[in-house]
C-alpha cells in the first residue's frame, strides 16, 4: 500500500511538471505573439505616418504649382488686357484723326 500511495505521489508531481511546462511553453508562445502583434502595429502605424506626410508633401506641391501657374495666368491675363486697351485707344486715335 505504501508503494502504491509513493506511487501516486510520483505520478502527481511527475504530472505536476508536466503541466508547469506546459504552461510555461503555452505562455513563451503568447508572449511571442504579442511581440509579433506589437511589432506589426509600430510598423503599420509607421507606414501610415509615412504615407499622411507622402500625402502632405503632394498636396504642398500641387498647391505651389498652383499657385505659380495662377501668378502666371493672371500676369498673361493682365498682359492681354494692356494690350486689348492699347489696341482700343489705337482704334480710337484713328476714328478721332
Amino acid at each position: 500500500m505504501k508503494i502504491e500511495a509513493d506511487q501516486y505521489r510520483v505520478n502527481g508531481y511527475s504530472e505536476i511538471e508536466r503541466e508547469r511546462l506546459n504552461l510555461i511553453n503555452s505562455t513563451y508562445k503568447t508572449l511571442e505573439q504579442l511581440e509579433n502583434y506589437k511589432n506589426d502595429t509600430i510598423h503599420f502605424e509607421q507606414q501610415r505616418a509615412v504615407n499622411q506626410v507622402q500625402q502632405r508633401v503632394f498636396q504642398q506641391a500641387l498647391q505651389g504649382a498652383l499657385g505659380t501657374l495662377n501668378t502666371c495666368l493672371n500676369n498673361e491675363l493682365h498682359l492681354r488686357n494692356i494690350s486689348a486697351n492699347i489696341d482700343m485707344l489705337g482704334a480710337m486715335n484713328k476714328i478721332t484723326d
